[in-house]
This record gives structure tokens, sequence and C-alpha cells, in this order.
């Protein structure tokens, strides 16, 4: 442990901005929602999910991203950890010396996928030059048999144009991968709104999203990720068998969750509430720390040079957690690892202490 032994100072309350867990309270109607069909505990749920759930994310994806599903081109999920997670053994089982590449730094579900596949994984490196973009080198994505992107971006906080996830569908249609796009930060932008892979599919002329998918979650969205409701969309012919394969894992989501998530992905003004707190602290952190934020997500992703010598500085003289951006990155191979000399700091608190969060991190990075 980085912070083992160190004593933070009393002078300041803690402050915690080391998860992308939204520390606001979860809207009312969807709790109450949760209470008001408690009785349903009694009841063993689908695994594929009531209608009434399924329905509301088609409904939710139409609205937010003018794409019409049919039923069968989306499995409803308990959350999306898991079907990061068990997806790939799925889709890698029989693949013979199976090849896995995903965004680097990563969501380290996506690491403990590649292990349990046995698969080589291939790390895009998102960095300073390339915009934390990953670069496209096409002679190693013609090994790959699953591709996962994560844009918006945890924990850069950069973001795919439509025609840059495109790009991105050509490439697995003329390689023949797999390709997910994790879009669990979707709903929290600032301005614009962002793009889907599943548009980005239409845009280049994949209208039946053959090799496409894209997982999506309730957590960001609603503040409310002990719903665990998520979903996975796209490719009809890869979901048939993954539903199936779902039959056996024992993830269904209990039915008081399932109606609390169908009401909370059918309305979007509670959404709207959190994104102008998130925009908020966004302007707060360009005001006191004197950076550029971006457009999406509710992190910053800062230089500060020895990033673990900061994270224990800023612990112990300020009582402030954040997330050495190195423990969220591996090395590729050639030998460079993009998180190394920058933090993540989560923005998930009302603003009032997101500033006074900040005010502290400008002390440190002054000191």
């Amino acid at each position: 442990m980085l912070l083992e032994g160190i004593t933070p100072t009393l002078d300041y309350s803690p402050i915690v901005l080391t998860i992308g867990e939204p520390q606001f309270e979860t809207p009312a109607f969807i709790q109450k929602s949760l209470c008001a069909h408690s009785d349903e505990l009694r009841r063993y749920p689908k695994t594929a999910g009531e209608a009434t759930l399924n329905d509301s994310m088609r409904r939710f994806i139409k609205s937010r991203f003018g794409v019409e599903l049919q039923p069968h081109e989306l499995l409803s999920s308990f959350g999306t950890r898991e079907v990061l997670f068990n997806f790939p053994q799925y889709y890698l089982f029989d693949k013979k010396e199976a090849v896995m590449a995903y965004t680097n730094p990563f969501y380290q579900i996506y690491e403990g996928a590649a292990l349990a596949s046995r698969a080589r994984v291939i790390h895009l490196n998102l960095t300073e030059q390339n915009g934390f973009k990953p670069l496209i080198n096409e002679e190693e994505l013609a090994q790959c048999d699953l591709v996962i992107l994560n844009f918006p971006n945890n924990p850069t906080a950069s973001v795919l144009s439509l025609e840059e996830l495109g790009e991105w569908v050509k490439l697995a249609l003329k390689h023949d991968f797999c390709l997910i796009n994790d879009e669990c930060y979707s709903e929290i932008y600032t301005a614009k709104k962002v793009p889907s892979l599943l548009e980005a599919s239409i845009y280049v002329g994949n209208t039946t999203f053959k090799n496409v998918l894209v997982v999506n979650s309730i957590s960001k969205r609603s503040s409310a990720p002990g719903l665990r409701s998520g979903f996975i969309a796209g490719d009809t012919e890869i979901l048939k068998g993954y539903a199936q394969y779902r039959t056996y894992i024992g993830c269904a989501s209990p039915l008081p969750l399932q109606a609390a998530a169908a009401k909370a992905w059918s309305d979007d003004e509670h959404v709207q509430v959190a994104r102008d707190v998130y925009a908020q602290n966004f302007k707060a952190a360009r005001e006191i720390l004197g950076i550029e934020t971006s457009d999406a997500t509710f992190y910053l992703w800062l230089y500060v040079g020895d990033a673990l010598e900061f994270t224990k500085r800023l612990y112990c003289d300020y009582n402030l957690k954040v997330l050495p951006g190195e423990f969220l990155a591996r090395e590729n191979t050639a030998g460079e690892n993009p998180g190394i000399g920058y933090i993540r700091i989560a923005l998930v608190e009302e603003t009032v202490k997101t500033i006074e969060a900040l005010v502290r991190l400008k002390e440190a990075l002054n000191g």
C-alpha cells in the first residue's frame, strides 16, 4: 500500500478523490421505485432481463444516439464490470493463441479478462503526444481477435469523434476483429454530446453492427452504481451466442433493481442535474489550477512529475487522496508506461468540497 504508515495532517478534513464513484444522493424517484417493487424479491429474475428494462434501454439509445435497436441487438446485464470480464472469456474461448488489445492506461477489469482468457495483450498507449487517442497500427490490429476501446476515456478523459470512431469500425471489418467501446461515461459531458460507436457504425455504412458492440451503465449516469444496471448492444450474431452463455453465469439482476433501473434509464432530467455539477467542477479546476479540462467524464489526468512521491505528500500534508497514473497502466512491449508521472483526480464531490480539494492540490503543486 502506497500510503501505508503515513499519518495525514489533522489540519484538513479528509477528501478522497481516488474512485470514480459519484458522491451525490441517488435521485429519490429511483429509490422510491426500488422500495415499491421490493415484494418482487420473491421471484427469480430472468437472465435476459424484463422487457420493461430492456425496452427502456433501447428507448434511451434511440433518444440519445438516434439509433433504433431491435430486441435481439441488446442484452441487459448486471452492470458492465461483469460483461467486460466474462465476454472476452466467452468470445476468445475457441481462439487459438488469442490476442486482445485495449487502451492503456485502462480500467483494470480489461487486464483481468485478458488474464482469464489467456490472451496475449497489445496495449494501445494513450499519451500526450497522440492526444490521448490510440494510434492505429494495422500490422498489430491484424493479429487481434478482440479490441476494447474506452471513450470517453477513463482515466485520461479524452474523447473520440464520430469520424474517429468510424475509422475503428472500418478496421474491425477489414481485419475481422470484435470491437467493443466501453461507453460508461457517455452521459457525463459538459456541453457537446459525445458520440457512440453504434452511431459511428451506421455512419460508415455498417448498419447491422457487424463486429461492433458497446457497453454502457447507469452507474455514472444516474449516480446509482449500486443498481448494477448495464447493457451490451450491437452485433446480433455475437450476442446470440453470448446470450446463451449468460444463462449459466448467474448474473441476473433482482427484479426490484430492474424496475428502479428502468425508471432511471427512462428519465434524463436527473442526469442533467449531475452534469451541471460536473461542469461546475471542471470550471473550478480550470480557474484554480489554470489547466485545460476535458469535455467529458469527471476526471483530471494531471502530470505532476514523480506521481508516487506527490501522492504521498498530498496525503500527508493535505489529507487528500488521489491515484497515481502508473497504477492504471502497464508497460507495453517497448517498455513504455504511459501512466508514469500522472495522477488521476475524480471530481465526484459537490462543487464546494471539490473547490476545497482543488485549492489544496494547487498549494501542493506550488509547494
